[in-house]
């Protein structure tokens, strides 16, 4: 059997399918995001691969053009939503809303594509529901399962929908949380989705807003799971071509910034809400499908890696020993792009499971966060930096004697 190779360039939009040529953000190439290991796999190659992202002249979508295969990025993954306490809670409080707001009747079905350990499924059957994951993990699949949360190792497209339809009935709820943005094949998934809707159902799913993105400077979110950067222009067109309809969109504090989308099979029973209106108006005014606000980003990124690593080679320069403060995927898009693992002696994190991990590629070893107050460095930069403010009070007694944190990005900058 030939393995798929592990990486290929896509020459189409991933929404229209139009020829798709303009770059908007230069990234430096990067390792997979989340691929820390322990020290019996340093001998591991892993590789580089590229990372700009391009826009589609056609439709506006952003997107990486550059695909990573789905087995290399997903068979094996090591995040849990249970991890991360504010996460569970974040989606308490959705399965509560969207069981507030259209009252769904015992025993209706519930499926969740990319459904991870089951914290939704289990959610939706605390409620009454039915329900079904969709996880092409096959650890994590099998772990929810055994949970007693039904979940299907594969991944999700018009197939599966018309499979799961024929077994399970017609779905009020499909959801699709922090994923939509995931996969090459979105025509695929959405066709998958139409065909196992109710009439009356639901989907909705969770991405990072392209304008929370560029107006906060997240650059570091995109990695290579992120194949999409959502708008709403883009995304309107696409589901209409699809025979669905965008009928409303809530704007969260997730992620930095991300939007909750609510859609319906063409025709369906809900109204469209205004606030689809006014999101198309905001970002023509930001000329956003020209790209224009891309255009002051890239050159903010350039003068904060610039000074950055001037600051950081003064330390050295000095003999001080430097730490970077964050082991996750963002980390290892930053680390990349301001090419900072030659400057740094080692990570730190306050999760006790990225203790005794190495970085993906760089092989910066990560200790837990405990060393900066037994063995402090001269300066700790706060690589996972929407985090500072808590990162900063937690670890508040580091910086004295000299010592500083660096904040990298929005705009660099020294807190003693």
């Amino acid at each position: 059997m030939t393995e798929n190779p592990p990486y290929r360039r896509n020459h189409h939009c991933r929404l229209c399918a139009a020829p798709t040529a303009r770059q908007v953000l230069p990234l430096e190439p990067s390792p997979i995001a989340d691929a820390y290991i322990p020290a019996d796999r340093l001998h591991e190659e892993q590789p580089c691969f590229p990372m700009d992202l391009y826009q589609c002249d056609a439709c506006g979508h952003v997107q990486l053009l550059d695909v990573v295969s789905a087995d290399t990025l997903f068979r094996d993954y090591i995040y849990h939503t249970a991890d991360s306490s504010g996460l569970v809670e974040h989606f308490r409080k959705y399965v509560e809303a969207l069981a507030d707001r259209f009252s769904p009747k015992p025993d209706r079905l519930a499926v969740d594509i990319g459904s991870n350990d089951g914290t939704v499924l289990r959610l939706w059957r605390d409620r009454g529901l039915r329900v079904c994951g969709i996880d092409p993990a096959e650890n994590i699949a099998r772990e929810a399962t055994e949970q007693g949360l039904p979940t299907r190792c594969a991944y999700f497209d018009a197939a599966l929908g018309r499979e799961l339809r024929a077994e399970l009935g017609p779905a009020a709820f499909v959801t699709a949380n922090n994923v939509f943005a995931h996969a090459d094949d979105l025509p695929g998934i959405l066709d998958g989705v139409r065909e196992l809707l109710d009439d009356d159902g639901v989907f909705v799913f969770e991405v990072s807003y392209l304008v929370d993105i560029i107006e906060r400077k997240l650059f570091d979110t995109v990695y290579h799971e992120h194949l999409c950067y959502h708008s709403i222009g883009p995304l309107q067109k696409f589901f209409a071509a699809h025979a669905m309809e965008i009928f409303d969109i809530e704007r969260i504090p997730t992620k930095g910034g991300s939007i909750r989308v609510f859609a319906q099979r063409a025709g369906g029973p809900q109204p469209v809400a205004p606030i689809v209106a006014e999101l198309l108006t905001l970002e023509a005014g930001m000329e956003l499908d020209a790209g224009k606000p891309f255009e002051p980003l890239v050159r903010e990124l350039t003068a904060n890696r610039e000074s950055l690593r001037v600051e950081l080679e003064k330390v050295r320069a000095a003999g001080g020993r430097v730490a970077g403060f964050g082991a996750s995927a963002t980390v290892t898009t930053l680390m990349a792009h301001f090419d900072l693992a030659p400057l740094l002696d080692y990570l730190v994190d306050d999760n006790p499971k990225r203790s005794g991990l190495y970085s993906p590629h760089f092989h910066v070893p990560v200790l837990s966060s405990r060393i900066l107050h037994d063995r402090p460095p001269a300066c700790v930069v706060i690589l996972a930096w929407q985090y500072a403010t808590p990162i900063i009070k937690k670890h508040s007694a580091f910086a004295q004697d000299g010592r500083f944190f660096l904040l990298p990005m929005p705009k660099m900058k020294r807190v003693t």
